[in-house]
């Protein structure tokens, strides 16, 4: 504010106004920094005051323990210490492992593992801490890691609590294999090269699921994981089918080609093995019929109807055989044919064998599709000592006069079942066939039921084998639901009936009336 002392006309104050004007702004100028010093003052102090209550939060107590928690008595604190509780983590293990893994539960959140020197099963638990890695130490998810899969793991034994699980370093895979020789009676398995044992503690699975050796077929595709020689685990990647023709009347005695990897001639209620898959059926008679596409499933029946395809007037191809060495026994189609004079064949797919003393046995087709043709055949010298027949595969095409007609493999279980021998239908069982030394397929089949196919390896010893398989697992229907309801209420009725007994004319009477009811 300005104070006047006197006023001389209008305007800004002159003389000694001018003085007490310029002496209050000093005074106001004054007052104002007076007061932001004070209220600088006092935000100092409440920082300086804050800095000091935190810092007296983290200054020990002095004389007394760090742990405010921790009792002064010794046998308390002792005590405390002893409860066993540790929190799991990364580096907390007191045991470790090399297993293989056998089950998975992701609700549980558990792992199964197979210890290979004790052969026994142990389950440990997973949680946030768990860390997986690959086989070289890249960390993945649990769904990277497969049944069967050989793991180096460590655990904390007393928590049963998985702490680390990576793909062993020490284990050899080979995947996807298509060709490989399995022979359960010396327990081995041949890859290229190389021969593998089989042990008590090897693994089987098929789709996650635990198989036997004898669910296995020549026709799946397999991966295969072990440590040293030894196999530890077989896993089923591409899994087999079967396939029934429908129609095929006049085209039994003929041929059928699936793919590249199935040629077998055509008989009476024929049922194949097939690995799944999208095929081309190639179907040949008398120089008749044709191509048809088919889609094979994993464990189903297949029906291939072939009604359709025409069978027209025989055609013929002369061959000449010529076979070295010239003393060699040829048969075409099973029959031994002179091979010093050209052979009639008709048009279409046969089957050769040629085998001669001092030489390896062959087998081989030939497609005849023109009026004449020569074809050679060079049999390979067998070394001392090596056999000369042909291989298990083509056991089946011998002639019959190189097969056991005393001996006999008998097939008891399932009673019913239809059983077929590497495809052709053998009878009822219980049934029996021929001993033939080697590997063979037998296929059981039941209608309502699950088919079933079995490896077999048949020994070369003087007598008779047989075999007992499982009952095949029928199939969920309407009609079975309904024959069980039926069943369940007429125990149901029996039962009312029986409660009903104890009363005597009136009570019987009610009873010989629902045992008509029910007869009816």
């Amino acid at each position: 504010m300005i104070r006047y002392s006197g006023t001389w006309g209008r305007g800004k104050p002159r003389g000694p106004a001018r003085l007490y004007e310029k002496e209050d702004r000093g005074k106001m100028r004054y007052r104002r920094d007076r007061k932001k010093t004070g209220c600088r003052g006092k935000g100092l102090a409440a920082v300086i005051m804050t800095v000091l209550s935190l810092s007296a939060c983290t200054l020990p107590f002095t004389g007394q323990d760090t742990d405010p928690f921790l009792k002064e008595d010794g046998a308390a604190s002792q005590e405390r210490a002893d409860t066993g509780f540790v929190v799991p983590g990364p580096e907390s293990f007191d045991s470790a492992d090399t297993a293989v893994l056998v089950g998975m539960d992701g609700e549980e959140g558990t792992v199964t593992l197979l210890n290979l020197e004790l052969g026994r099963n142990y389950t440990l638990a997973m949680d946030g801490t768990t860390r997986l890695y690959d086989k070289y130490g890249d960390a993945v998810s649990i769904g990277q890691i497969e049944k069967g899969d050989i793991v180096d793991v460590t655990f904390l034994k007393s928590k049963k609590h998985l702490t680390t699980m990576r793909q062993s370093v020490n284990s050899w895979t080979y995947a996807d294999v298509e060709r490989y020789e399995v022979n359960p009676v010396r327990g081995e398995v041949t890859i290229g090269q190389e021969t593998y044992k089989l042990t008590s503690n090897t693994q089987y699975l098929s789709e996650g699921m635990k198989i036997e050796l004898m669910d296995l077929n020549p026709a799946d595709t397999l991966s295969f994981q072990g440590i040293g020689n030894q196999i530890l685990s077989v896993r089923v990647e591409k899994g087999h089918g079967y396939l029934r023709l429908e129609g095929d009347e006049k085209f039994v005695g003929g041929w059928i080609e699936v793919g590249q990897s199935v040629i077998q001639r055509i008989t009476e209620d024929m049922l194949l093995v097939v690995a799944e898959g999208d095929y081309q059926v190639n179907i040949s008679h008398k120089g008749g019929g044709g191509v048809k596409s088919v889609r094979v499933d994993r464990n189903q029946e297949t029906v291939l109807d072939i009604s359709d395809l025409e069978i027209p007037e025989p055609q013929t191809g002369t061959v000449l055989f010529s076979v070295n060495p010239s003393d060699a026994e040829l048969y075409v189609d099973g029959g031994l044919v002179d091979t010093s004079v050209p052979q009639t064949l008709e048009y279409g797919l046969h089957q050769l064998i040629a085998r001669a003393e001092g030489y390896h046995s062959i087998t081989q087709y030939i497609r005849v599709a023109q009026e004449s043709l020569a074809f050679d055949l060079t049999l390979e010298e067998a070394d001392a000592g090596e056999s000369q027949e042909p291989s298990d595969s083509d056991s089946s095409t011998v002639p019959t006069d190189t097969t056991t007609d005393y001996y006999k493999v008998y097939v008891d279980a399932p009673e019913g079942a239809e059983v077929y021998l590497d495809g052709s239908y053998v009878g009822i069982a219980p049934c029996s066939f021929r001993k033939v030394e080697g590997a063979h397929t037998i296929i059981l089949r039941k209608a309502g039921h699950e088919t079933r196919s079995y490896t077999i390896q048949v020994d070369n010893e003087e007598k008779d084998i047989s075999f007992s398989f499982a009952d095949l697992a029928a199939y969920a229907t309407e009609s079975t639901s309904s024959q069980e309801s039926s069943k369940s209420s007429q125990e149901s009725s029996k039962s009312s009936q029986e409660s009903e007994g104890s009363s005597q004319e009136t009570k019987e009477s009610s009873g010989e009336s629902e045992s008509a009811s029910s007869s009816g």
